[in-house]
């Protein structure tokens, strides 16, 4: 068995400082970096690819709604394609920055709100999809098991990753939960190496109201900007790897 761990990354802005990057960044394999509508800036953009580089991780694109304020995790209601040019200029903005590096992207992320929105609408994730295409149709996009994102990404004739979260917990429908309800985020770490490992061996987990869903998993997200997020990716990944499963990139897998 085989899982790639990836985080979202380089989300600080100017004076601004979030999330734990160099610390997870020697246990995860693939990071998530914003493109500066959520979070981020060109600065930070450049050192987060260059510390991915120096830790041999793969680096992919994190696009995001323009809502620096909001964090990018309010919902915006914007046209399909207004989503496709917001998310090929992100992508083209990172590609070119990681080039000057000598790194290529490997994926593509929506973040926060982008992301759910596309996880339930066909016409958003057909946009994240062509965007995707219109760049680089060798790109792997990320996407809930079973969300409207993969099967935008399968018809583009994109590879896609089915990503769980081992760190926020599960509606009975296989979506998140709303980060305003209570136990949204699993701070544990016991627990969320648990469901880690169950995530991967088994393709279950524990639903809020108790039931077990099934999901398949092809790589487990970290939040970066979860507190201890750097101690937490160390454990998870050291919990997975004692039990069998191999840590590793995703071109080593799709």
């Amino acid at each position: 068995m085989q899982i790639d761990l990836n985080s979202d990354l380089g989300e600080s802005f100017g004076a601004w400082r979030m999330g734990q990057d160099e610390a997870l960044m020697a246990s995860i394999t693939s990071a998530n970096v914003a493109c500066g509508f959520h979070a981020g800036d060109p600065s930070v953009m450049r050192r987060t690819v260059a510390l991915a580089k120096r830790h041999g991780v793969a680096v992919g694109a994190h696009p995001g709604f323009p809502d620096l304020v909001g964090f990018g995790r309010r919902e915006m209601q914007a046209s399909p394609e207004e989503v496709e040019d917001f998310v090929l200029y992100q992508v083209s903005a990172l590609a070119g920055i990681a080039s000057t590096e000598g790194m290529p992207l490997q994926h593509v992320k929506a973040h926060g709100a982008l992301y759910n929105q596309a996880c339930r609408d066909r016409k958003l994730a057909d946009a994240i999809a062509r965007a995707i295409t219109a760049f680089n149709p060798g790109l792997i996009l990320f996407g809930l098991p079973g969300s409207e994102l993969l099967e935008a990404g399968q018809r583009a004739g994109l590879r896609v990753a089915a990503e769980v979260f081992a760190d926020r917990a599960y509606e009975p429908d296989g979506s998140l939960a709303s980060r305003r309800k209570p136990g949204s985020v699993i701070h544990d770490a016991r627990s969320v190496v648990e469901r880690a490992v169950r995530m991967v061996r088994e393709g279950r987990v524990v639903a809020t109201n108790g039931s077990t869903i099934s999901l398949t998993a092809h790589t487990i997200c970290l939040h970066g900007d979860t507190p201890g997020s750097g101690d937490l990716s160390r454990q998870v990944r050291t919990g997975l790897e004692a039990a069998g499963i191999r840590v590793a990139p995703l071109t080593t897998t799709l």
